[in-house]
């Protein structure tokens, strides 16, 4: 599948078949976060692949967790609208961590220091087309407590959670979500 394809579309996942991600897809995955824009090239990502069943019981324990808390804190309904059950059963789950020290000019302007972040956010879109290029479902998800999840998965103090990936082949039809008409969104100076 072409890049324009993949963007186009790529679509959250959260219905997943059971079979594991093979390792060539995987290391392909893992090749396109780690080939992501950084600040000075600084490369402030870690990936945490876990396909492990305790692990990912405890990191759906810990979605429900903060679901549960934000719905109580905030009321929104469209939190419980999710069913996190898949978050056991998806075959592939990478943790994308941040380190907040390898940043660029950013640390000097603005209060900045959240380029580290943001090159993080890139390498996890890079991963998620990469997965629609090669036929597999994903899903960006952040529904977790930050030093929770270090504690879960042994991160050092310093690296910060962003992210984790869910990676697998789909087992429903993912829905098309209706976009902004690009008119709508863009301006020109000229």
């Amino acid at each position: 599948m072409d890049i324009l394809s993949a963007i186009k579309n790529r679509r959250s996942c959260r219905k997943y078949m059971p079979e594991p991600v093979n390792d060539s897809d995987l290391d392909a995955i893992l090749a396109a976060g780690a080939a992501a824009p950084s600040p000075a090239n600084s490369q402030p990502w870690e990936f945490i692949v876990i396909t492990g069943k305790d692990a990912k019981i405890k990191i759906h324990d810990e979605a429900l967790r903060c679901r549960n808390f934000l719905f109580e804190k905030s009321g929104w309904k469209w939190l419980t609208k999710y069913d996190l059950e898949f978050v056991k059963d998806v075959p592939a789950i990478i943790a994308v961590t941040g380190d907040p020290k390898k940043t660029g000019a950013d640390m000097f302007m603005d209060g900045g220091n959240n380029a580290w972040r943001d090159a993080c956010s890139a390498s996890v879109q890079n991963m998620m087309l990469a997965a629609a290029a090669l036929g597999l479902g994903s899903l960006w998800f952040t529904m977790f407590d930050r030093n929770n999840l270090r504690s879960l998965l042994n991160i050092d103090n310093e690296k910060i959670p962003t992210a984790l990936v869910f990676i697998g082949r789909s087992s429903a039809d993912l829905v098309i979500t209706p976009r902004k008409d690009i008119k709508e969104i863009t301006r020109y100076i000229k």
